[in-house]
């Protein structure tokens, strides 16, 4: 009895310790499949492709740019913005000819570059290849050089998916110039980021100046923008504390506006009252017998004004 009973129990316990290890590598699976849940599969991964009881099927994947994978026996099979879970169904599904019942799992072994298309009011438009983990809006903007020249607030980023499916509108005057830090979205393979370009517009500059006539403008662009576009050198004689301004009002009506530029730069309000197409800009020359009502002359105008337009918003 003795001599009959050894090789069962250590048949029995050779069953238990394999269904136990069976079951260890079944739960390590699950929690790899459930960690896997939510990314999406696209160019440039690395995957394991597991049809179980079939060797010649199972082993690695990259996944091509066209986001197909390379399947023996079903040739092209297109996983890309797929999660690793339906991934597998989709497989599944294109050897159901060729395997009865087949079970399939994909697992992500190394994750590709995200490839982001950065247009509109970039310094470099293209596209570009970010990490794949943890690249946000600002490591695209980076990407192209930065943002492009903006008169005025920062524009709101348009982010959309590749084929247009979705989009969605970050203010970048939050990111950017306030520090919002949650304006700074994830990005994913194929969207494409555009940042509008300012506006432009015509407005007539005359009087006092270097070169009077309609002087192109950008959205949000002030009168010193205006005038020194148009030239307000030194030898202009320009009397800078009583600039006009003509506006046609939207009931058809034409009001006119008269600023002291020195005041306004002082104060730093320039911004307070941006150009408007159709604006017609004046400025008077100073009586030769008259001083300026500031001790500012008019090349410190040129020069301050300059600057603090070129390189500050208002």
């Amino acid at each position: 009895m003795i001599v009959t009973e050894k090789p069962v129990r250590l048949a029995s316990r050779a069953a238990v310790a394999f269904a136990l290890a069976l079951l260890l590598v079944v739960a390590a699976m699950w929690r790899v499949a459930q960690a896997d849940n939510t990314y999406r599969l696209h160019s440039g991964d690395q995957i394991t492709v597991t049809v179980y009881g079939e060797q010649t099927l199972t082993g690695p994947q990259t996944v091509l740019p066209d986001g197909s994978i390379g399947m023996p026996l079903v040739g092209k099979v297109r996983v890309s913005g797929q999660t690793p879970d339906q991934a597998a169904q989709t497989i599944a599904y294109a050897l159901q000819k060729y395997v009865r019942h087949p079970v399939v799992t994909v697992a992500v072994t190394q994750q590709g570059p995200l490839n982001v298309l950065v247009l509109g009011n970039v310094k470099t438009p293209g596209k570009y290849a970010l990490p794949p983990a943890g690249s946000m809006l600002t490591d695209a903007l980076a990407a192209a050089g930065g943002v492009g020249p903006v008169d005025g607030p920062y524009p709101d980023a348009r982010i959309a998916a590749s084929n247009g499916s979705s989009a969605q509108a970050i203010s970048l005057e939050k990111l950017l110039h306030d520090g919002d830090l949650s304006k700074n979205v994830p990005l994913h393979d194929g969207e494409v980021v555009y940042i509008p370009s300012p506006a432009t517009f015509n407005v007539y500059v005359g009087g006092a100046v270097d070169h009077p006539g309609e002087i192109p403008l950008n959205e949000g662009d002030n009168i010193a923008i205006a005038i020194i576009k148009a030239g307000n050198g030194a030898n202009t004689n320009g009397d800078y504390n009583n600039v006009k301004v003509v506006r046609t009002l939207p009931s058809g009506q034409k009001q006119t506006y008269t600023f002291d530029m020195y005041k306004l730069i002082n104060d730093n309000k320039l911004g307070e009252f941006p150009m408007q197409k159709g604006d017609i800009v004046y400025v008077p020359s100073m009586n030769p017998n008259k001083k300026p009502t500031s001790f500012l002359g008019s090349t410190f105008f040129y020069l301050t004004a300059g600057l603090r337009a070129l390189f500050t918003h208002f």
